[in-house]
């Protein structure tokens, strides 16, 4: 049960009805979990929107690796929301199943390409250490220009906090 309600988006001010009717225009129609709690603070979800739009939907980054660094950082995390939300995302961007089924064995397994563990190595880094070595930042250098660097730094950011957010305040996926 999470640690602070859970918004009805039914029940908010009129004021605040625009940005329910954004998040779920943006959102796919619904009102995630993750949004319910982030109602809370309405200047932090109308952000919040404005930059996971931008990371989820407005970037150059292939949605393949982007889902990938995703899923790493939710798994490192321990973000079950995460990775409930992503794992068939990242299926439907083209990371297999496979990929998906051994992606916590990523450094020993054979099923992922060399600019795919250039990415996990990142996000792993990034997730757990806060910084990347000289040699994983220019295994994804080889990979990727300085927009795309740019754009996976920030998603890996970006879902940290996300991680770190839905964990502490103990909020479940949708259904679970």
């Amino acid at each position: 049960m999470a640690r602070i309600p859970l918004v009805n988006p039914d029940t908010v001010p009129d004021e605040l009805k625009p940005l329910v009717e954004q998040i779920k225009r943006e959102r796919g129609g619904r009102m995630l979990n993750l949004y319910k709690l982030l109602m809370n603070s309405p200047a932090i979800a109308s952000g919040w929107l404005h930059m996971g739009t931008a990371v989820r939907m407005e970037s150059s980054l292939r949605g393949d690796m982007r889902e990938l660094a995703i899923c790493r950082v939710a798994q490192i995390s321990g973000a079950d929301y995460e990775w409930q939300a992503h794992a068939p995302i990242a299926v439907k961007e083209g990371v297999s199943q496979a990929q998906i089924d051994d992606l916590a064995n990523w450094s020993t397994s054979t099923v992922f390409t060399d600019m795919q563990r250039a990415v996990l190595a990142y996000a792993e880094q990034i997730t757990r250490e806060f910084d990347a070595d000289d040699a994983t930042f220019a295994a994804v250098r080889t990979h990727f220009n300085d927009q795309e660097i740019m754009e996976l730094t920030a998603t890996i950011g970006f879902y940290n906090m996300v991680s770190r957010t839905l964990r502490s305040l103990r909020v479940d996926h949708e259904g679970h």
